[in-house]
């Protein structure tokens, strides 16, 4: 395939691609097609490279009833998606945690030495640079918006599939994270919630072609 035509083909995904708001339940996304859709998830780039986020697929149906019951914006998604994921962030993703240390020399295969050079940089970045000590919520925040990246790529991933997707935030946030914590899955408050999203295949078409701010508006050529 050309570069033309790969560029045609990705443009094609992000038209084709809408917040859906309600899928059609008979039909399901494969185990291998969505496995894809997580990969493209866990492969996403991160600030620090921390990857400092976990994604939970919800299958049990009573989990799902009473999300639905604190989560406005996932009315028509949750009963109906094919699968519908829940994505945490960290909340300990400091330079110096256990979690981001452990990271670094256990995934990321980081000499000792190569540590130690690098973990006063990373703590200047952290707390004089993105100033994130601030508070505890400054933290997860800036985790938080990791996860966007991942995101982002997943649902993308799955338009250029032909997987339908839609990004959720309309939820109580102090109720879901009650519920999850409930359910013993923010793992002793490591991780706390993000974002959600919902995959499936729409039951109509948009009634609207996409819309968007003109190109000029959005592009700045800064010379």
């Amino acid at each position: 395939m050309s570069n033309e035509a790969k560029k045609q083909e990705i443009l094609e995904a992000f038209h084709f691609r809408h917040a859906t708001k309600e899928f059609d339940p008979t039909k399901k996304v494969s185990d291998e097609d969505f496995r894809f859709i997580m990969e493209t998830g866990r492969l996403s780039p991160s600030s620090l490279g921390y990857e400092a986020w976990k994604f939970l697929v919800i299958e049990n149906e009573d989990l799902k009833r009473r999300l639905k019951e604190v989560s406005w914006g996932a009315q028509g998604q949750l009963p109906t998606a094919s699968h519908f994921v829940i994505i945490l962030a960290r909340t300990d993703a400091r330079y110096d945690s256990e979690y981001a240390v452990n990271h670094q020399k256990k995934v990321k295969e980081m000499p000792e030495d190569v540590l130690e050079s690098v973990l006063p940089r990373f703590r200047a970045f952290q707390e004089e640079d993105a100033r994130l000590f601030e508070s505890d919520r400054s933290l997860l925040d800036w985790a938080s918006k990791q996860t966007y990246i991942a995101l982002g790529n997943m649902m993308t991933a799955a338009a250029q599939i032909g997987v339908d997707s839609c990004p959720i935030e309309g939820f109580n946030y102090e109720k879901t994270h009650e519920l999850l914590k409930e359910q013993g899955l923010l793992e002793n408050g490591q991780y706390d919630i993000s974002v959600m999203v919902a995959f499936g295949y729409r039951l109509e078409n948009p009634q609207r072609e996409k819309t968007r701010r003109d190109f000029d508006d959005v592009v700045q050529w800064v010379k």
